[in-house]
């Protein structure tokens, strides 16, 4: 039996929001749409953060109100507290994800809160989303390492997971922000976590900073995980996370699943082009993705 892996796209918001180049909103929707024709079906679109802090999504509502919608695609919207929500809501979010970091400085720095605080939100967020007929996702952030605090013993990944279980997710994150990890720890975290949320679906969020993200997310496969998540053209990063470079490349997963036996759904040329076509609009010579330059293996013909 194949088997079938979900890949959420987080180009249009993880990718963008590290990006100095200022998109406008129809590029942005030209973006998506093009990832939409390429196959994706979970694609998370846009933030609700202040402008000031992230000027990157600003314009959200805008982006929203102009996306291709269609029953087969769910778009996600990145929330950090109520105000953000309550703006998700108004502009049609499929579903609301939302972000609580395993470290005081980070989570204080990214999101103006700390641990107990954010994961207050989290339960008030998660009742509110619920109550509205939304899906809820939260992303456990800085699993696998921290920039400021360093080391992040798994223990404390659990710890976070087990006291957001209270207001019980409809899926379950965790990202390597920074790109540290390796797949020992990933193999590792994913059965401590599987252990303390039975029944939870797990997702996957790993960054290629250190060269690692894709044997991270093959290890996550192995390890019974489902969902990645990635970026076509392999842009983005965190704003707030010193050297915390791009997302792992939609494209060039799609050919480590896809020569691996696995199905996705989404077409690893047109996503390649996608990938291609964005950078371009960014300013870059190259893609940090490989396979809009290499190619797929064996070369399509005819």
């Amino acid at each position: 039996m194949t088997l079938s892996i979900e890949i959420v796209e987080v180009g249009p918001r993880d990718g963008l929001q590290n990006e100095s180049v200022l998109l406008d909103t129809e590029t942005k929707v030209d973006y998506i749409g093009r990832l939409v024709a390429a196959g994706a079906r979970r694609v998370e679109a846009v933030s609700f953060v202040h402008p000031k802090r992230v000027p990157q999504m600003a314009d959200a509502e805008a982006v929203m109100a102009a996306v291709p919608r269609r029953p087969d695609v769910s778009y996600i919207g990145l929330v950090l507290n109520r105000r953000g929500l309550d703006r998700a809501l108004d502009a049609g979010v499929d579903e609301v994800n939302y972000v609580v970091i395993t470290t005081e400085t980070f989570s204080r720095r990214n999101q103006g809160m700390g641990v107990e605080e954010s994961l207050a939100a989290w339960h008030d967020i998660a009742a509110a989303a619920r109550s509205a007929g939304v899906r809820v996702s939260l992303t456990v952030s800085a699993a696998f390492g921290c920039p400021f605090e360093g080391e992040v013993p798994p223990e404390r990944v659990v710890e976070i997971v087990e006291r957001a279980l209270a207001t019980p997710p409809d899926e379950l994150a965790l990202a390597d922000t920074i790109g540290v990890g390796v797949p020992r720890q990933v193999r590792d975290l994913t059965e401590r976590v599987t252990a303390s949320a039975p029944g939870v679906p797990l997702r996957m969020h790993f960054h290629n900073t250190r060269n690692t993200g894709y044997a991270n997310a093959l290890a996550a496969v192995e390890s019974g995980v489902r969902v990645l998540d990635a970026s076509a053209g392999g842009i983005g990063g965190c704003p707030f996370a010193p050297a915390a470079t791009g997302n792992i490349a939609t494209e060039d997963l799609l050919y480590a699943l896809h020569r691996s036996g696995m199905r996705t759904g989404l077409d690893l040329a047109a996503t390649a082009a996608a990938g291609t076509w964005i950078c371009e609009r960014l300013g870059k010579t190259e893609a940090p993705a490989l396979l809009g330059r290499a190619g797929d293996f064996p070369a399509a013909t005819g």
